[in-house]
C-alpha cells in the first residue's frame, strides 16, 4: 500500500469521524454558542492535543496496554464519564443560579467562580475530555494500522498521519465554531442562553452516563 495513494481515503474517513456526534462536538458547540469563535478556539485546540498524544501513544503501543488493560481501561471510563457529568451538571448549576438572579447563565458562573475560564483553563478542559475517552484508545489501535505501509516506519509515519488528522480536523471544528458564534447575538438572548446551557448539559449528562455504562 503507497502512502500517498492512501491519503483522500485517510481524509475522507477523518472528515467522517470527526462529523460524528459526540463528547467533543457536544464541547464545541457549547463553547461556541456561549462564548463565540474566539471562545472555541482553545477548546479545539485542546480536543486536537489529546487526539494527537492518543495517537502517539498508539503508535509507541501504550494505547494497545491502556485498551488490553481491564484496570487502566476502567480508571480512564470512569474518569472520562466523570468529568461528562460534573461539565453537564456545572451548566445546569449555572441555569439554576442565572434563575435566581435573573442574570445570564454565563454572569451566573462567573459570580460563582470568578472570571471568564481562561484561554488554558479551555484548552485543559478540551485534553481531558478526550484523554480522559478509553475509546480514543481503542479507536487509535485499529485505525492508524490501516494507513500505514509495512514498509515504512510506525511511529513517524502514524505522527505524521496523526498531524494530518489534527489539521484536518481543527479546520472543521474551526469553521462549524466560527458558523455557530455568528449567531452570537441571538445566542446571548438570555432565555436562549439558559435553555442552551440546559440542553447542553442533558447532552453532556446523557454522553457521561453512556460512557460509564459501556462496556468494550
Amino acid at each position: 500500500m503507497d502512502l500517498v495513494a492512501s491519503l483522500p481515503a485517510f481524509v475522507l474517513a477523518v472528515v467522517l469521524i470527526s462529523a460524528s456526534p459526540g463528547p467533543a462536538m457536544a464541547l464545541i458547540l457549547r463553547r461556541a454558542a456561549l462564548h463565540g469563535f474566539r471562545g472555541a478556539v482553545p477548546t479545539v485546540l485542546g480536543l486536537e492535543a489529546g487526539l494527537y498524544a492518543w495517537a502517539l501513544f498508539a503508535a509507541a503501543g501504550l494505547a494497545a496496554l491502556v485498551a488490553a488493560s481491564e484496570v487502566a481501561f476502567l480508571v480512564l471510563r470512569v474518569v472520562g464519564a466523570g468529568f461528562l457529568l460534573y461539565l453537564g451538571l456545572k451548566s445546569w448549576r449555572a441555569v439554576w443560579r442565572s434563575r435566581r438572579s435573573g442574570t445570564t447563565p454565563e454572569l451566573a458562573e462567573d459570580a460563582l467562580s470568578g472570571p471568564e475560564r481562561s484561554w488554558w483553563g479551555a484548552f485543559g478542559e478540551g485534553a481531558l475530555v478526550m484523554l480522559a475517552n478509553p475509546k480514543a484508545a481503542a479507536f487509535m489501535i485499529a485505525f492508524y494500522p490501516q494507513f500505514v505501509p509495512a514498509d515504512r516506519p510506525l511511529f513517524s509515519t502514524t505522527a505524521l498521519l496523526a498531524l494530518l488528522q489534527v489539521a484536518v480536523e481543527i479546520a472543521l471544528y474551526l469553521a462549524l465554531a466560527a458558523v455557530v458564534g455568528r449567531a452570537g447575538a441571538w445566542f446571548r438572548r438570555s432565555v436562549v442562553r439558559r435553555r442552551l446551557e440546559a440542553v447542553s448539559g442533558a447532552v453532556l449528562i446523557t454522553l457521561g452516563l453512556r460512557m460509564a455504562a459501556e462496556t468494550r
